[in-house]
């Protein structure tokens, strides 16, 4: 259960703001054996107000993207997420070093799910340790 924020400097369509979701969101799936339970949000943000690094050869596709989880994944699984989510988002035109990944990981007692639980003490139906 992932929650992901994508933040953009530039305006997409509804269409493309989609794709790119789903690109990132395919990329959870995939490297943390992951069921459909993620939630993931795209902000766009007006340019002034998200500063690209100076570095950057198009600085209107730079993005950040956080993702918060329960924490337990190996660092293979992550470094499989990382490299999943720049492949995904290569298809857009996106550089590879124009997306900055950060992930934060919480033990499971600090997550309130399913009617205001803790997910501790609940049966997730999927494994945290990939």
């Amino acid at each position: 259960m992932p929650f992901v924020l994508l933040e953009v400097r530039k305006k997409y369509s509804p269409e493309q703001e989609i794709a790119l979701m789903n690109a990132v969101h395919s990329a959870i799936q995939d490297a943390f054996k992951k069921p459909d339970d993620i939630n993931i949000r795209l902000l766009a943000h007006e340019p002034h107000r998200f500063p690209a690094p100076s570095t950057k050869t198009h600085p209107e596709l730079y993005m950040n993207i956080s993702i918060d989880c329960i924490a337990g994944r190996s660092i293979a699984a992550k470094r499989n997420l990382y490299r999943l989510i720049i492949e995904n988002l290569g298809q857009f035109g996106i550089p590879k070093d124009h997306v900055k990944i950060l992930l934060r990981e919480t033990s499971s007692e600090n997550w309130g799910i399913r009617g205001g639980q803790a997910a501790c003490d609940v049966e997730l139906g999927y494994t945290i340790e990939v």
